[in-house]
């Protein structure tokens, strides 16, 4: 019989994540901007957001901030 000599899984190759809370500057509103609750993913990059208007809308999320 063969000697278990591994630490089975892929558990042990992954990094851990110690900066998973990162804080970040809040952003406030410039003209012609409004904030937003969102409401449904819908995947893409796109999402149904309700706005503080009133007004339900489609919305996109840029690139730089679709990868935080």
């Amino acid at each position: 019989m063969p000697k278990n000599k591994g630490k089975g899984g892929k558990n042990r190759r992954r990094g851990k994540n110690e900066n998973e809370f990162e804080k970040r500057e809040l952003i406030f509103k410039e003209d012609e901007q409004e904030y937003a609750q969102v409401t449904k993913m819908l995947g893409n990059g796109r999402l149904e957001a309700m706005c503080f208007d009133g007004v339900k809308r489609l919305c996109h999320i840029r690139g730089k901030l679709r990868k935080k």
